[in-house]
């Protein structure tokens, strides 16, 4: 039974992550009439509100390495995360191995005292 309920839970995670993908219309016209990026940034939206505000704005740095490609710009933010991701998943298990490993020690020195 449990291993049909973690199918059925993993499936349905497939799905919940590739349904929105194929569902949406990647053709969609914005408000002026252009196509828009459905799946961009927030840099982009702000760099565009930002020059409707101040059109003459001159950004005070350039980036020290500029992606050669939106690909390699969204590998580099998706590697990021699982690094962190990483990092935490690491930091937790530590801290739990820890505080395990601290009540198995405090039970075997109670033992050792009766």
């Amino acid at each position: 039974m449990k291993r049909y309920q973690n199918l059925l839970l993993l499936i349905a995670v497939v799905v919940l992550g590739v349904a929105p993908l194929w569902l949406v219309d990647k053709q969609e016209a914005g408000p002026d009439g252009e196509e828009v990026a459905i799946f961009g940034g927030a840099d982009d939206k702000a760099k565009g509100v930002i020059s409707e505000i101040d059109p003459d704005y001159q950004p005070w740095f350039e980036p020290l390495i500029e992606p050669a490609s939106g690909e390699i710009a969204s590998m580099l933010f998706a590697l990021q995360a699982a690094l962190g991701a990483g990092f935490i998943g690491y930091y937790l298990g530590v801290a739990r191995t820890r505080e395990k490993m601290k009540r198995d020690a405090e039970g075997n020195e109670d033992a050792a005292g009766r």
